[in-house]
């Protein structure tokens, strides 16, 4: 019987999520919420897959006593809670789920507009104890008025969309989207600072991270017109809510409207007490159409990934679409086997990885297959697990630089990849291309042609090129009964005469002894056993 991967809920999850993964049979689900961190410390280790939502923290303790995690997976958009680098290093996905629950998100930010426009929790109030007073709450329409959005992936573009049909002028700031992105979605492109002076109402739709932690302070505050509003159904960290008080209580701003606050609860905040603030409790995502899409999400990215290796919304991997990874896998692989046949023939320390992509593959994108060749070569360096994941970051820290290039011309080949390895000496370069674009073969080992199926095991050699070499690494391996399944002896490319190369597929690796025993014969440079 197959072995099941784990998997545990740690906190409330839909219904129908949790049967979806309950009813993959490759999987074994366990429930187990309300979890401090050392609970979850003290199980997490046996399990493969962990899906949480915004309550449970996932530290890099609980990563770090995670010895068989590969998943983890937030049912919600923001990942606060979870140490994204600490599972990076690690090499474990994270996954989120950023357009489940979008729609909802962006209607609670338009309840909170009307909200602050119209006075609406505080006429509720006025009208339960028994007041009846309309002129108190006059409001003030949303048409004509300028709404600026700070952030605008797709909750912020959905949020545009519906305050242009309330006939409002939008503006939107991130650095990271097109204008012509923004103008899809009746949006304006202002900077930051104009926005807020610019705006009668200011949302907040980025996530919270080192650069965009009391992105409203004290200052920007201060720049905000006189008599705005401020909402926030992202992410509590977003604004210094000390000076977001003190603008309520002098009256520069008119009101506020916040669903998410830096502690939550927000027990004991000032906030409290102010009559011109609208307080949600994290209400973003509590629609029951959202909770059953954020759930089932989460549980099929997870069994998807488990099962296939795909992971296609991962928050730590570069986001493809599954059209492109299916294109891109072939050459993945390829890669793979090129990354470890560098990383074998290469010695000493490896200041840089090059990546070349030529012909048909150059219109691909690089980064997954950049990806594989890096895991190929550090898996031959590193004692520790090294994926797609921690590739990266593992390169990093190896001090090893990595490059890639494409061109569309691939010489004599439909398409082509090139890995090369740098040392402070020297430069090995392999390369590979797909037969029939589905069959890996090796190529070229420097300037040398060879035709190989990288795989299985390998002896390789550099040596001059003189009778009787090729016929002396034939009888050690028959001394040492291993069978030669394939051999190719490298031409130069160049035309040098009196170096060559040997690649030997072989049935099963060489002794120490064996290899000593190749290494002394006078035409021999180099010799190699590995596996691919």
């Amino acid at each position: 019987m197959t072995e099941r991967f784990r998997v545990l809920v740690a906190d409330p999850i839909h219904d129908d999520g949790r049967k979806l993964l309950e009813s993959n049979g490759a999987l074994a689900v366990d429930v187990k919420t309300g979890l401090d961190e050392a609970g979850l410390i003290a199980c997490i280790g046996v399990y493969d897959g962990l899906i949480v939502r915004s309550k449970t923290r996932v530290t890099a303790p609980v990563i770090a006593a995670a010895r068989s995690l590969k998943a983890i997976g937030r049912a919600g958009i923001g990942v606060d809670n979870i140490d994204v680098p600490a599972a990076t290093e690690r090499g474990i996905v994270v996954f989120n789920t950023p357009d489940a629950n979008a729609t909802t998100t962006a209607e609670l930010t338009i309840a909170h507009l009307l909200s602050l426009s119209r006075h609406l929790p505080q006429a509720d109030r006025s009208v339960r104890s028994g007041a009846w007073q309309p002129t108190r709450y006059v409001g003030s329409e949303l048409a004509g008025k300028t709404v600026g959005i700070i952030g605008f992936g797709t909750i912020g573009r959905l949020v545009a969309v519906r305050c242009a049909g309330l006939k409002m002028h939008v503006w939107a700031h991130d650095p990271f989207v097109s204008p012509e992105i923004m103008a899809q979605s009746a949006a304006e492109p202002q900077e930051l600072d104009a926005l807020i002076a610019g705006s009668d109402y200011v949302t907040l739709h980025c996530p919270l991270i080192d650069k965009t932690r009391n992105l409203i302070d004290a200052a920007r505050i201060a720049k905000m017109k006189p008599g705005a509003r401020l909402i926030n159904c992202a992410r509590g960290g977003l604004i210094d809510e000390d000076a977001l008080v003190a603008a309520l209580t002098s009256g520069h701003l008119a009101g506020a409207a916040l669903d998410v606050y830096v502690k939550e609860p927000p027990k004991d905040s000032p906030l409290l007490g102010l009559d011109n603030v609208v307080l949600t409790p994290h209400l973003g995502a509590s629609t029951e159409e959202a909770q059953q899409a954020v759930s089932v999400q989460i549980a099929e990215d997870l069994v998807h990934f488990l099962t296939t290796g795909a992971a296609e919304a991962a928050v730590n991997l570069p986001r493809i679409s599954s059209e492109q990874l299916n294109r891109t896998r072939p050459y993945q692989e390829l890669a793979l086997a090129l990354g470890r046949l560098v990383g074998s023939l290469t010695d000493g320390p490896i200041s840089e990885l090059v990546v070349r992509l030529f012909g048909s593959v150059a219109e691909l994108d690089a980064r997954p297959i950049t990806a594989e060749a890096l895991v190929g070569l550090l898996n031959k360096r590193l004692a520790g697990p090294v994926n797609r994941v921690n590739a990266a970051h593992l390169a990093r820290a190896q001090g090893i630089e990595v490059r890639e290039s494409r061109s569309e011309h691939a010489r004599d080949y439909v398409s082509l990849i090139e890995v090369s390895a740098v040392t402070k000496t020297s430069t090995t370069t392999v390369a590979g291309t797909l037969l029939g674009g589905r069959l890996p073969r090796l190529v070229r080992i420097d300037s040398y042609d060879v035709e190989a199926v990288p795989k299985g095991h390998f002896l390789f050699t550099r040596h001059s090129d003189q009778p009787g070499v090729v016929g002396a690494l034939g009888g050690i391996l028959a001394r040492e009964r291993i069978n030669i399944s394939r051999m190719h002896v490298g031409i130069d490319a160049n035309g040098g005469a009196d170096q060559a190369i040997a690649l030997i597929s072989i049935a099963a690796p060489l002794s120490e002894t064996a290899l000593s025993e190749i290494q002394a014969l006078p035409p021999i440079q180099q010799v190699v056993s590995f596996e691919l």
